[in-house]
């Protein structure tokens, strides 16, 4: 990995900061956390502004509408955007993020072209529909069914905390094509159009207040076949590919915002007295550390997706279950910093804090990540 920045990258980021400084002022109020159809066009306006600069799918390859971008230009993109205080993808984070990179290694010419451009254009919102109800963390346990009818699948099951499910237009869904194979064989991975009859969205409220999650009931839901991404009963390794992406690459901006959130911590420290702390100094650089340590491990992984076809490895759930952890723990600090403030929901730290508490759980759970390095990595033998 080479962590230097060539000439060409550094122009690309003297051009990336002076596009950021002319685009931020002219954006329009940011809408409130409630307003779901608001954050959507919100979302989507800042979307086809990147793509209107040639910043959209900055690092998806060039035949999938990206432009193919360096990891390192990727990684600058991230920086610069996270340092200007620019918007994050919001709603567009399981299309731009998951669904879309899937798609793009995975999908046939046809899937590529109808569902890609959309996504780049900031035109179409996707959500995901992995997790449900009875299954725990044992994704591979779900139960939806799909039922061949010619060509179409008919779909029945629900699904939960299906991000963003209430504003969006498709649904990277997985169902049960076969119901007597092993529970790992026998699923199939489906784009799901949320209009279709038989779909019912129920928003769930979140510890913090909002409701950027929901419960999914599909009733009967005709799906075409042409809308399997991956072969019939083959979608358990296409949802690997998938959370490849959401455990490898899809949370890297968030480093940055985390670091940034750590000099802010230690600029209040600093002002109310609370860096006369030895403990709570100690505590802040440790954490500058594991953060700095975590900025190199993101590198390394998105380095090494180029390197083997865009797909991020398996140290991606190095990443994941460090990076769960060190967010929990940042945000503690903070609440340390403001005491009584912590308490105050209006306080951005406080909400941030209130939703580290889920990383531990969402995009599979620590426990899971631990397996997945002791096995797949490390060579241990599986648990009994």
């Amino acid at each position: 990995m080479d962590l230097a920045c060539t000439p060409e990258e550094e122009d690309f980021r003297a051009r990336l900061r002076a596009w950021l400084r002319e685009t931020l002022p002219a954006l329009p109020p940011k809408p409130s956390p409630d307003d779901w159809p608001g954050r959507r066009a919100y979302d989507l306006g800042w979307q086809r502004r990147l793509y209107d600069a040639g910043y959209a799918g900055l690092h998806w390859p060039v035949d999938a509408g990206g432009r193919g971008a360096t990891p390192t230009q990727h990684l600058i993109f991230l920086e610069e955007t996270e340092k200007a205080g620019a918007p994050y993808v919001g709603a567009n984070f399981v299309g731009l993020l998951h669904a879309g990179p899937t798609i793009a290694v995975e999908g046939t010419a046809e899937q590529r072209a109808r569902w890609l451009p959309p996504v780049l254009r900031g035109e179409e919102v996707w959500c995901q529909g992995f997790s449900e109800p009875d299954a725990g963390s044992d994704l591979a346990a779900l139960r939806t069914r799909a039922r061949r009818d010619g060509d179409h699948y008919v779909v029945s099951g629900s699904k939960i905390w299906t991000s963003h499910a209430e504003v969006a237009d498709w649904c990277e869904l997985l169902v049960r094509t076969d119901p007597d194979a092993p529970k790992h064989r026998g699923i199939s991975w489906l784009v799901l159009p949320m209009d279709a009859p038989g779909v019912t969205v129920r928003p769930l409220r979140t510890l913090a207040g909002s409701a950027e999650f929901a419960q999914v009931f599909l009733d009967e839901v005709r799906v075409p076949v042409a809308n399997r991404v991956g072969a019939e009963n083959d979608g358990w390794r296409v949802t690997m590919v998938t959370l490849s992406f959401e455990r490898g690459t899809a949370f890297v901006g968030e480093v940055v915002a985390c670091r940034r959130v750590l000099r802010e911590l230690a600029r209040a420290a600093r002002a109310d007295g609370h860096w006369d702390d030895a403990v709570l100094r100690r505590r802040l650089g440790r954490l500058n550390a594991e953060f700095r340590a975590l900025w190199r491990l993101t590198q390394w992984n998105v380095s090494e997706a180029q390197r083997t076809g865009g797909v991020p490895g398996t140290g991606g759930s190095v990443f994941k279950l460090r990076y769960s952890h060190a967010r929990q723990e940042l945000y503690d600090a903070a609440a340390e910093v403001l005491g009584p403030g912590a308490l105050d929901l209006g306080h951005e730290w406080t909400l941030d804090r209130l939703s580290s508490l889920s990383y531990t759980i969402a995009a599979g759970t620590s426990q899971i990540q631990a397996n997945i390095v002791a096995e797949r990595i490390l060579g241990l033998p599986k648990g009994r």
